[in-house]
């Protein structure tokens, strides 16, 4: 049997294996690190994990008002960044999250778009979604809408928001060109994207890539920069930008994904006006 032969997974396999991780975090309230994976957005083993740990989450790019402004159970510790903080978002705009998790960004985003704006939340995970809604409700949040959906098939009509965030999700979707193709769908004309994902800094293997733990832990499915860029300029977006942060300055709980070549980045992009 060849070695593509041996690691061949499919994309609903792959779905099925975020969702299950996924959702029993969302079960839990926390990442179980009794069984860590080998690499991960949320550290490496018990020692190292940063989800839930305000002083990572501040290191990623929150400040702490924002951490105290947040419902309780907002903040699993699942990002690589903070999306709200790479571009200014106005009061007004609509604002979209793939993969919107317990709804961290999400409300973030809706304090800064305030009452006339508008945020929706998208995410797979049936408890995920259940989590991120009673987060709302304890939060009172009248502007936050989430939505169950996959971000290769946004439940969202063309050209009705402002901005698409996203914190350390892309890489886990199979179809990262068809993500960002609906990105560019859902965007206004001269809307932008924002979002916070892992980028690999070496090739992946096939057998790596085909690794359950290492996929639904935000390592082996992220790509290169250079086919990242590749893909949301084939989405039609222009202005690409991909800014890597580098081992000094990242948290230590995130610092296990270099040794697989994966490092968290910021990543801008423009719809083009019409």
């Amino acid at each position: 049997m060849s070695e593509s032969q041996e690691v061949a997974v499919s994309d609903d396999d792959r779905r099925t294996q975020v969702r299950r991780r996924y959702g029993s975090i969302a079960a839990a309230g926390r990442l179980d690190v009794s069984t860590p994976a080998p690499s991960s957005c949320c550290g490496t083993g018990a020692t190292s994990s940063c989800c839930g740990d305000p002083a990572v989450t501040i290191q990623l790019g929150y400040t702490p008002g924002q951490l105290a402004s947040l419902p309780g159970g907002a903040d699993l510790g699942l990002g690589c960044g903070n999306p709200t903080a790479i571009l200014g978002l106005k009061p007004g705009q609509a604002v979209l999250d793939l993969g919107s998790g317990a709804g961290i960004d999400c409300f973030l985003a809706a304090r800064k778009v305030g009452a006339r704006g508008s945020v929706i939340g998208v995410d797979m995970t049936p408890e995920m979604l259940t989590k991120a809604r009673e987060n709302a409700r304890k939060g009172g949040y009248r502007n936050v809408d989430f939505r169950l959906g996959e971000i290769e098939h946004l439940p969202v009509p063309d050209a009705s928001v402002d901005v698409v965030i996203s914190n350390c999700v892309i890489n886990l979707a199979p179809d990262k060109g068809k993500v960002y193709r609906e990105a560019h769908r859902v965007l206004r004309p001269g809307g932008h994207l924002a979002v916070s994902d892992v980028v690999a800094t070496r090739p992946i293997t096939a057998k790596e890539r085909a690794d359950p733990s290492l996929w639904s832990s935000c390592s082996s499915g992220a790509l290169e920069v250079g086919t990242v860029k590749a893909l949301l300029k084939r989405a039609g977006f222009v202005d690409v930008k991909v800014k890597l942060r580098t081992p000094e300055n990242v948290p230590d709980s995130l610092k296990g994904q270099f040794s697989l070549g994966v490092v968290s980045a910021d990543i801008q992009a423009t719809k083009p006006q019409v």
